[in-house]
Order: C-alpha cells, then structure tokens, then sequence
C-alpha cells in the first residue's frame, strides 16, 4: 500500500491519501485509492479503476468509478504516457488526463496535466520518496 500526505487542493486541510493495487493479470490490475480529510475526520474521497498497461507504449489506459463528499458518484476514464528523462527511468516526464462525467451522463469534467517526476529509492530505510512537479492545463494551476 502507498500512503501519502496532501495539503491544498479545493480544502485547505492536511488529508491521508491511500492506494493499493490488485493484480487481475500481468498487464491489468485494479487500483482503489481513499483519502481521509483530518479536518472533518471523514473520508473525502474513494475510487476503484481497473487499469491496463501497455509496456511498449509506456502507457496505461483505465475505466472506472469514484466517489467523493461533494460530486457523490462518478464514472472515470483516464490515460498516462511516461516518457523517461534518465537512462535509469528515476525522472521522467508524465503526460496524463482524466474524464469523468455523473452517473446520468450529463455533466462532465476533464483534467490534463504535464509533469516531472523524481523517485529516490531507499530515501531511508525502507522509504521510497516520489517528488513530483507540473502543470495542470485545464485549471491552469501549478502542481507539487
């Protein structure tokens, strides 16, 4: 399981972000992620997509649903291409985006963002750390 803590975004609150994958095949596994916003001490957000990789393309395609406090539930579908910046694939720059719409297919929101990421492996002893830097296009607001 992958933990991380959030601050910022549409609530200036400290929130406890979790996902955890479950393998379906070697190129397909389900990803469910949660957060839990410590201000209302409630969970704020929970989704379930299945997400299938195409390792030749560096990419991955995925379909499925979320749920949160204020949209209630939503259909997603989302997409991520890496292009690696090193030789070792430490840094790379993602491409991804994400369109979600309600269950009765009416309103739809989309998000696209270009980013760099930066993973140092055994950051401590037995910590991986994961620093990220980017753009989101659609809001155009900068991402960290």
């Amino acid at each position: 399981m992958e933990t991380s803590i959030r601050y910022g975004g549409d609530t200036k609150a400290l929130r406890i972000h979790a996902k955890e994958k479950f393998p379906i095949d070697s190129k397909t596994h389900m990803l469910v992620r949660g957060e839990l916003d410590t201000r209302i001490g409630a969970p704020s957000y929970v989704s379930a997509v299945i997400r299938h990789f195409y390792p030749d393309l560096s990419a991955s395609l995925g379909v499925g649903l979320q749920y949160d406090r204020h949209e209630k539930l939503r259909y997603t579908v989302r997409g991520k291409k890496i292009f690696p910046v090193t030789n070792d694939g430490l840094l790379t720059f993602n491409v991804k985006g994400q369109c979600d719409v309600d269950k009765e297919f009416r309103e739809r929101k989309s998000r696209g963002a270009a980013e760099f990421s930066w993973s140092i492996f055994n950051f401590q002893r037995d910590q991986d750390v994961r620093i990220k830097v980017g753009y989101e296009v659609f809001d155009k607001t900068l991402l960290v």
